[in-house]
């Protein structure tokens, strides 16, 4: 058995087992071994064979496998059920519980020294985490992953890369969370290591920071490939999420309907697979389809039940980046008043390190609303934070269109030559559309 312990450790296992069953050398060594075999094995001074073992385990009434690794029987049978277990609560929305069931893996898998399940439960804490908006807990824990899985293949720690990346991009530091996907994606294609899993996990984890970056034709390009990519994955919740994310090029590109679509066999997927987080993420893109195609009663609906279902799930980051959305849409319905409440609310739980871009898009649209209503100096004042914001994170796309507004407003309001520095720094960020200031795209598969 090629991870049993070392002849002084099962040695001692025997001794002590030996002792506690008050046997004798001789009553354990018989009628196969001699107690001087058995005094040897106990000090350690020979390495028993598979044979001896299983001798001896069934003389002191345990499991091979218990004498040989010091874990009881039928443990890592156990803990991967209960893996499955806390996988099947994070799906069902209820972070906080499965946070708990990993815990308890994980202390479990450490003592002992099941580097496996260590990091399966450090991979579910770093996605329970995320759906709970502690985005430095989770970059520890997937942080922690990696290091578990240091000597596995690529495609086995492009888990914990991936979740490592969309941590940092969700604190809007978007231009280091593309660096590690892309990097990644460039060591598997360029290496040969093709798997399409990985591949397809990495393709749709990166549409979404090449679009807030403004880099749509690397966007476009990655959706391509994870379409393609998305017929050899074994991982139906992995091809959900995938549509979900291809779903942002398509309406980039005016593609509603093909959007539409998407999201639907993402919504049946999720449904199939009851993962009720990711469902509720689906009437948010949904209700962002309808917002881009004026249907806005229909966009308030939709957005109001992902609302409803990640508050009830306490996933406080999503929620609070949903809440955003409706408050465009309410605003848009003129709505105004309860616009302005919900995004109030909604920026107690954002922050320039928690949900930045967000955070964000709360200040531009608080900006407009005072714009509205002839509050020039509050309008300016939301503009400038979230320039702020964005500049800090790097989004180029928003960047370009803030910088529109906030020069519009400074014109109005007879400050010509401070318009024109706005309108110049937008200009600035529109200059290089489609790249990521990263070098050169990363390797593809040979698809």
């Amino acid at each position: 058995m090629a991870d049993r312990d070392e002849p002084e450790v099962i040695g001692r296992r025997v001794q002590q087992l030996r002792a506690a069953r008050g046997l004798t050398q001789k009553q354990l060594a018989e009628p196969a071994y001699t107690p001087a075999y058995i005094s040897t094995l106990e000090a350690g001074r020979v390495r028993a064979s598979d044979e001896a073992l299983r001798h001896i385990a069934e003389r002191l009434g345990v499991a091979y496998d218990e004498l040989a690794t010091g874990r009881p029987a039928r443990l890592a049978t156990d803990l991967r059920l209960r893996l499955t277990e806390a996988q099947r609560t994070l799906a069902g929305g209820e972070a906080e519980r499965a946070a708990e069931q990993y815990g308890a893996l994980l202390a479990e898998a450490e003592g002992h020294d099941l580097a496996d399940v260590q990091a399966a439960a450090l991979l579910g804490l770093g996605e329970s985490a995320l759906d709970t908006g502690e985005l430095t807990d989770a970059r520890r824990y997937f942080e922690r992953a990696e290091k578990t899985l240091a000597d596995a293949p690529l495609p086995a720690r492009v888990p914990a890369l991936r979740g490592r990346a969309v941590s940092h991009y969700l604190a809007g530091e978007l231009r280091y969370a593309v660096y590690l996907l892309e990097s990644t994606l460039d060591e598997l294609n360029r290496g040969g290591l093709h798997d399409p899993d990985a591949l397809l996990l990495l393709y749709a984890s990166i549409i979404g920071p090449y679009m807030d970056m403004g880099a749509h034709a690397r966007a476009a390009q990655a959706a391509e490939l994870a379409l393609a990519l998305a017929p050899h994955s074994g991982d139906p919740a992995l091809v959900a999420r995938m549509h979900r994310s291809v779903a942002r090029t398509l309406l980039a590109e005016g593609r509603i309907a093909e959007a539409d679509a998407s999201l639907a066999k993402a919504s049946e997927l999720y449904r199939t697979l009851q993962i009720r987080t990711e469902l509720a993420n689906c009437h948010w893109m949904r209700g962002y389809v309808c917002a881009q195609n004026g249907e806005l009663e229909r966009a308030e609906a939709e957005l109001r039940q992902a609302l409803e279902m990640l508050t009830a799930k306490r996933a406080a980051l999503y929620s609070s980046q949903v809440a955003v959305e409706l408050a465009d849409v309410l605003h848009r319905r003129g709505k105004s008043e309860q616009a302005a409440a919900l995004l109030h609310d909604t920026l107690s739980d954002l922050n320039s390190e928690r949900g930045a871009l967000h955070s964000a898009a709360a200040h531009r649209l608080l900006g407009i609303i005072a714009e509205d209503a002839r509050d020039t100096e509050t309008a300016e004042e939301h503009y400038v934070r979230a320039l702020s914001l964005l500049e800090r994170a790097g989004a180029a796309g928003d960047l370009a269109d803030l910088c529109r507004l906030l020069g519009d407003l400074l014109r109005r309001t007879g400050r010509v030559e401070a318009a024109l520095d706005a309108y110049r720094t937008g200009l600035g960020h529109r200059t290089a559309p489609g790249t990521t200031t990263l070098g050169p795209a990363p390797a593809q598969p040979p698809l």
